[in-house]
């Protein structure tokens, strides 16, 4: 799948839902439990320079803690290679906050607590430092006068499909999106996460961002409207399966041709694509038909006819298959 070059994860982890289960199951400090999300506000502000925004965007949440308030900075990088001054970066975004958050409160005596996470869905490992202190020279040591500063660093390509698969919520399956995984695994994730996310908004926001990621290659502005759209039921999750997949493998059999075509294997990769393509539309009928959708239904978005649907559905799995 194509990352996300524009505002498009702004836009996701800008929903309340969305946001809360990125903290609750991908940051593991034990405060954020005691985090009362309900009351999460957005702080409608942004510290990223403009030098980097082609590059990355930011988000802050400011979150209610006893009678005090706690901030989480999200900087959301997207570029495909890794930034090795980030912590520099970082923490000058984290100054500019509090320089900004000074104004006009006379009388304070101590500045709030804010977290700095670093969200990264680039494709090359993150190897960048994480502290200040890996890019400063040690020499001489200063001590308790050396600069002390350190952000939380999420990279998605980090996770493995299985611990992804096991966790099962928006943002895991987010996660799992962007790692290129079988096209019938996807559709078994995402009609699995339609029957369980109770929040009907942050789901249909997921879905709507999925498509038009799938169809366009991004999110495009004057689309942003179209993402509230609301998905009711299971058949139009799978209406809009069908648009998404079969441009997804238009997308990666033109890819694959490509690239048969500087090898000199087009032939041989053609004929691996299409029955790729094919695997891909049984098990996607497989999966729909588990979830009850009606053979009516699938047989309309899988193209398959009667005869052959019917078929597939009553074949033995092809690990019971008698040699």
């Amino acid at each position: 799948m194509t990352h996300v070059h524009d505002s498009g994860y702004k836009i996701l982890f800008s929903n309340p839902t969305i946001f809360r289960q990125l903290m609750e199951t991908f940051v593991a400090q034990p405060w954020v439990a005691q985090l009362d999300f309900d009351r999460a506000e957005r702080v409608d502000k942004s510290f990223v320079s403009e030098d980097y925004q082609h590059t990355e965007s930011d988000l802050i949440y400011r979150l209610p803690w006893g009678d005090d308030e706690l901030y989480v900075y999200v900087l959301i990088e997207f570029q495909s290679t890794v930034e090795k001054w980030m912590p520099l970066r970082m923490l000058n975004y984290i100054t500019n906050f509090y320089m900004a958050w000074l104004q006009g409160r006379k009388g304070v005596t101590k500045l709030p607590p804010i977290f700095p996470l670093l969200l990264y869905n680039g494709d090359e490992n993150w190897s960048a430092a994480q502290t200040m202190a890996e890019l400063v020279e040690a020499e001489p040591a200063l001590g308790d006068y050396a600069i002390g500063f350190r952000y939380f660093k999420l990279a998605a390509n980090e996770f493995s499909q299985e611990q992804l698969l096991g966790i099962q919520n928006i943002v895991s399956t987010l996660f799992l999106a962007e790692s290129k995984p079988d096209i019938n695994l996807l559709t078994e994730q995402f009609l699995t996460l339609f029957d369980s996310e109770e929040d009907r908004q942050a789901i249909s926001l997921f879905f709507n961002w999925y498509k038009q990621l799938t169809i366009y290659g991004y999110v495009k502005p004057e689309d942003y409207a179209s993402l509230v759209e609301v998905y009711r039921s299971a058949e139009e999750v799978t209406s809009m399966l069908q648009t998404s997949i079969r441009k997804q493998q238009e997308r990666w059999y033109e890819q694959g041709i490509e690239q048969g075509i500087e090898k000199g294997i087009k032939q041989g990769i053609e004929q691996g694509i299409e029955k790729g393509r094919e695997d891909a539309l049984h098990q996607t009928a497989l999966a729909m038909f588990a979830h009850g959708i009606d053979p009516v239904l699938i047989a309309e978005v899988t193209g398959l006819t009667e005869d052959e649907l019917n078929a597939l559905l009553t074949s033995p799995p092809l690990g019971d298959a008698k040699p």
